[in-house]
């Protein structure tokens, strides 16, 4: 299967992105807290049809973090989604190891099914019993 991929517009977050995080019953995370303001990512077609996003952040450091990775419930191309899905990720990953001379990438996940393919495109988990914090300040 052969996917396009281009980087996140500004009208993707509204018109695609907030819908599929309410699909899946999850809140959209503000617009603000992802990186350059929602578009510092990518999103992944099949054809026309947009399947899946994620994010990427740049530290001060050597680690890159990896996230936010996100589909379209309605897409039910299989096993096309989960296609597109490691594809997203092994690019995101490729630009944190190419353009951002990252050492490290870091990704923060819940879902079983994302779990399992970052740990078949070579991530290992860290800590499990983690709790994550955040202050809005």
């Amino acid at each position: 299967m052969k996917f396009e991929i281009r980087i996140l517009e500004e009208k993707d977050y509204d018109e695609i992105l907030v819908k599929w995080w309410e699909d899946w019953g999850w809140p959209a995370p503000p617009r603000d807290f992802l990186p350059e303001n929602g578009t510092g990512g990518l999103m992944v077609y099949d054809g026309d049809t947009p399947v899946c996003a994620g994010y990427l952040y740049s530290t001060n450091s050597k680690v890159a973090w990896v996230d936010w990775i996100i589909s379209s419930k309605t897409y039910n191309k299989k096993p096309n989604r989960k296609e597109a899905i490691s594809f997203l990720i092994e690019e995101l990953t490729s630009i944190c190891e190419n353009k951002l001379q990252a050492k490290f990438v870091y990704a923060l996940i819940k879902h079983n099914g994302l779990i399992e393919t970052y740990k078949k495109l070579g991530y290992t988990e860290g800590d499990s019993y983690t709790k994550e914090m955040i202050k809005i300040i």
